[in-house]
């Protein structure tokens, strides 16, 4: 990672240094927490405590033996207080109410090759120089497994695996040509249809893996299906354990409540802030390479 890019908002790579990273032997986690006094890691299997690296406004540590699956957190200690937090650059959590981070392999083997050639020797123009007929869906409200709509019960939503064994011949008969998914990063109230979120680099395990999400964009591209997918670079969830005072001060909000909460009750980002900008951008670019949408849609 680029620092000086990560401080002036120009740094859109951002993911691949910060947050859990498996390496020989163990996994890096690192973290942005400027005014923290001291962080530790809480893993499944011990705990780690981390130190300050390149300005001092960054914390790594080093887990031996951590691998992929493993639970975490950061234990984030400031001016005598201290909060437990997710890794905002993470890529998976736990199910809500549950809200750890999860060391995550995100190797996937594509199929999707003659959708993404065709699409980058189009170019971005001819996107829209044909008709377009898009469905917009909430994974989890578009059908239940009861029949119930009204069912909050995990065991009653599609995964995303399921999804891409029906939803592809679904649109294609409906004569649907490109579909919009609702924001698809980690939230933890369903009501939000995701447009509160806590994890901006992880996609929300109500309906499975990061990898079953591939499956799906996959398996749709192979049906000759565009997918679009929303994303909320204005404002994020105020649940303690996420972005909301992260490193005991409001780091990625603004720290006056006047303009810093929105008339949803969520916090605002702080644009303003070059490692806000850098943070939203990675994100961004993240789930264009990761997961192959075709655009995302600011929400």
């Amino acid at each position: 990672m680029d620092k000086y890019n990560f401080y002036t908002g120009k740094e859109f790579f951002a993911q691949d240094w910060l947050g859990a990273h498996v390496a020989d032997g163990g996994t890096y986690f690192r973290t942005f927490a400027p005014a923290a006094d001291g962080i530790v890691v809480v893993g499944d299997s011990g705990q780690w405590e981390m130190h300050k690296v390149l300005d001092g406004n960054f914390w790594e540590a080093f887990a031996p033996g951590v691998g992929y699956g493993e639970h975490y957190l950061y234990r984030i200690y400031h001016a005598g207080a201290m909060q437990e937090h997710c890794d905002p650059y993470g890529f998976t959590m736990e199910l809500r109410p549950a809200w750890r981070s999860i060391v995550c392999d995100l190797s996937y083997g594509w199929h999707d090759d003659e959708w993404m050639a065709a699409r980058h020797a189009a170019g971005p123009e001819a996107t829209y120089s044909a008709p377009m007929n898009i469905y917009e869906m909430n994974l989890g409200s578009w059908r239940k497994k009861s029949g119930d709509q009204a069912s909050d019960d995990p065991a009653d939503w599609y995964t995303y695996s399921e999804l891409a064994r029906t939803l592809p011949s679904y649109l294609r008969e409906s004569g649907y040509n490109w579909v919009e998914f609702m924001p698809l990063a980690e939230y933890p109230f369903d009501g939000s249809w995701g447009y509160q979120p806590t994890g901006f680099f992880a996609a929300t395990s109500r309906y499975g893996t990061p990898t079953q999400l591939m499956g799906l964009i996959d398996a749709l591209h192979q049906a000759g299906i565009g997918v679009l997918l929303d994303f909320v670079p204005v404002h994020f969830a105020t649940d303690a354990y996420g972005l909301a005072n992260y490193d005991g001060t409001p780091l990625f909000e603004y720290p006056n409540e006047a303009v810093g909460v929105s008339e949803w009750g969520s916090h605002n980002f702080m644009h303003s802030r070059g490692e806000t900008c850098s943070f939203l951008q990675s994100a961004a670019n993240f789930w264009v390479g990761a997961y192959h949408p075709h655009h995302l849609l600011a929400g």
